[in-house]
């Protein structure tokens, strides 16, 4: 596994204080290159989970607003039968920040186990 990741899904969310700039667009990029499945759609980081059938949806959206809580950080979840879509954006600073990246990086690791 990329040693970027690995450090991503060892990190914890940290609060953006008003005024903290997003992340600049070259360091998006490079950050989106170490997770696979994920793109940028309207200045947020999304991707579509696919299941083999509504049992183990909701089973992943339960982790993942596990993994939420204990972040303190909150996706937009798009549920249906088989699948569902993330999508991540940093609301306290109007773009996308590292807890972004950390986030979606431990929901990938739920599939790796």
């Amino acid at each position: 596994m990329n040693g970027i990741v690995e450090d991503l899904r060892r990190k914890k969310c940290q609060a953006c204080l008003p005024g903290t700039a997003p992340l600049p667009a070259g360091q998006v990029q490079s950050l989106l290159g170490v997770l696979a499945g994920w793109t940028l759609e309207g200045g947020c980081i999304a991707k579509t989970f696919q299941f083999a059938d509504y049992h183990q949806t909701m089973a992943f959206v339960n982790a993942s607003a596990w993994i939420s809580h204990r972040e303190d950080h909150h996706p937009d979840l798009l549920v249906g039968y088989n699948r569902c879509r993330v999508s991540y954006v940093t609301h306290a600073i109007g773009g996308l920040s590292e807890n972004d990246f950390i986030c979606a990086a431990k929901l990938d690791a739920l599939f790796e186990h």
